[in-house]
């Protein structure tokens, strides 16, 4: 048989490997995120790099954007959707360099994020993922 060349997934499709991954994370999390969008990008653009105060943008994998739920107000009307943004080259680099699997590691980066659409921990993150 014949192999094909490896090729690195593009948008749409790290974007369905990302809807199998949320598919595998702990139900605990999973059910309070099914308002968040998640969107796949190339890179983070440049006012996040700015506010992350970044070096490179292949610092950062992904970034959970709204309001956390430890600090929603039933009083206040939102003003915006929560998101998850997922950044394809910054996880493909990631991905090359430690020989993970590609769908462990966008589980590991939705995990981080929902983690802070909760308010939790790096910690607590750790512990989730760690009994998942």
């Amino acid at each position: 048989m014949k192999r094909r060349p490896m090729t690195a997934p593009d948008l749409a499709e790290l974007e369905a490997i990302a809807r199998d991954a949320l598919r595998s994370i702990p139900g605990e999390l999973r059910r309070h995120v099914q308002n968040v969008v998640i969107r796949v990008e190339e890179f983070p653009d440049e006012e996040t790099e700015r506010e992350m105060d970044l070096e490179t943008p292949f610092d950062l994998l992904g970034l959970y954007r709204g309001v956390s739920l430890d600090r929603k107000s039933v009083s206040e009307t939102a003003t915006d959707v929560d998101m998850i943004f997922l950044y394809r080259r910054p996880i493909l680099d990631y991905w090359c360099e430690t020989g993970e699997d590609l769908v462990h590691v966008m589980r590991h980066v939705l995990i981080h994020e929902i983690g802070h659409h909760f308010g939790l921990s790096d910690e607590d993150m750790e512990r989730i993922e760690a009994e998942a």
